[in-house]
């Protein structure tokens, strides 16, 4: 049973910076691709980056620069450290793998 679990969200100001952490199982972790979604008030889920097995990584254009993507084969983890962060950065984030989906971290960025 595959089985995502984000953390690390959490309320930062205009600049600063979270690490997100999405812990899996139940699946041979590296050999997948897994990717971080958000989804802010009133709006449609959106795509946020991507890695894949080999380790490539692909960004939405408002993050590139900001946000890096990374794995560690040995956890089973997938991590997002997103850095100078916006308050249009302010949603509930997911991770996902195929149709599984986490139960998401709320990250708000306010002053």
């Amino acid at each position: 049973q595959v089985q995502l679990v984000e953390s690390g969200g959490g309320l930062v100001q205009p600049g600063g910076s979270l690490r997100l952490s999405c812990e899996t199982s139940g699946f041979i972790f590296s050999r997948v691709g897994l990717g971080w979604y958000r989804q802010a008030p009133a709006k449609e889920r959106e795509w946020v980056a991507t890695i894949n097995s080999a380790g490539d990584t692909y960004y939405v254009e408002s993050v590139k620069g900001r946000f890096t993507v990374s794995r560690d084969n040995v956890k089973n983890a997938m991590y997002l450290q997103m850095n100078n962060l916006k308050p249009q950065d302010t949603a509930v984030y997911y991770c996902r793998k195929g149709d599984s989906w986490g139960q998401g971290t709320q990250v708000t960025v306010s002053s």
